[in-house]
This record gives structure tokens, sequence and C-alpha cells, in this order.
């Protein structure tokens, strides 16, 4: 399974305890990058600060490099899937994924670096894209109405003009 539990609660949180924006803003910028922040001095810790700078940089590279083949990846099928004249819905839910992909793996820290990865991984993508969709579909709902057209008394006479030969000349 591909979820991380950070995902889960924030996912639940908003059915079950009914928690605020204001309160998931505040875990999402406040409480993650002091996790974030907490890993990297325990790696540090435990190993010494160049691993740790190296392991932060190369995450960084290779997870640009690996947002930058999977979007030119999905971009390619968003066009074929257009081409083909059906609507790309689940590609351009996965070009969504693969830019915040891309930032969080831009973002120093680890939990970060490892659920951008994850989003970089089809099958992870896949869940993803479910949960999503099951939460919009439990979340949102769609009215449609009908109109009618006026019954207007105007008539319309569709004409053209026609030149004469002898106006022609």
């Amino acid at each position: 399974m591909c979820g991380f539990p950070v995902l889960a609660l924030l996912l639940r949180c908003g059915r079950a305890t009914k928690v605020s924006m204001l309160g998931r803003l505040f875990f999402l910028f406040v409480t993650v990058p002091l996790i974030e922040l907490t890993l990297l001095l325990f790696i540090a810790g435990r190993t010494n600060w160049r691993f740790t700078l190296a392991l932060v940089l190369v995450t960084g590279f290779v997870g640009a490099w690996l947002a930058r083949m999977q979007g030119w990846q999905t971009y390619l099928r968003i066009q074929r899937e257009l081409a083909s004249g059906r609507m790309p819905t689940d590609s351009l839910v996965d070009a969504v994924m693969i830019f915040v992909a891309g930032a969080l793996l831009l973002t120093p820290g680890i939990l970060t670096d490892l659920f951008g990865i994850s989003l970089l991984l089809p099958p992870c993508r896949r869940f993803y894209r479910q949960r999503l969709q099951h939460w919009f579909r439990s979340s949102v709902e769609v009215h449609s109405a009908k109109f009618r057209q006026s019954q207007s008394h105007d008539q319309i006479i569709d004409s053209y003009v026609v030149q004469r030969e002898d106006e022609q000349r």
C-alpha cells in the first residue's frame, strides 16, 4: 500500500472530527517542517552532516529528473488522448500529482521526499487518484438544470446576396 499515515490523517480528519481548514494548514506549515527538521537532525546525528546534506541534494536532483521524465510521458499521453477524442481526466490528475511531487522533492526533507517519490510511482499514483476520486464523489454534489428555449414568435429568414451578371462588370 502506498498510503502514508499523514495523508490518511489529512483525508480522514475532515469527516471524522471536522478539523477546520486552519487546523490542517497549521499541521502542514508548522508541524510537518518541525518533523522534517527533527528527522534531518536525527540522521545527521547518526551519520554526519555531509551525508545528510548529500541525501537531501541527491533526492532533490533525482526527484527533479524523475518528475521531468514522468511529466513528459504524461504530457504525451494527454496529447494522444486528446487526438483520439477522449477527455484525458486521469492523465490530467496524474499531471497535477507529478507537479506536486516535483515541488515536494525540491523541498528539503525526508518525509516530503518520500511522499514526492511515491507520487512519481504509477501504482502509488493510481492509489492516490482512486482515493481522491472517492473523496470528491463523497464530498461534492453535482446538480443539473434544464433550460427551455423561450417560445419566440420571431421568424428567422436565411438569405444571401446574388449579383447579376450585368452588375459584376
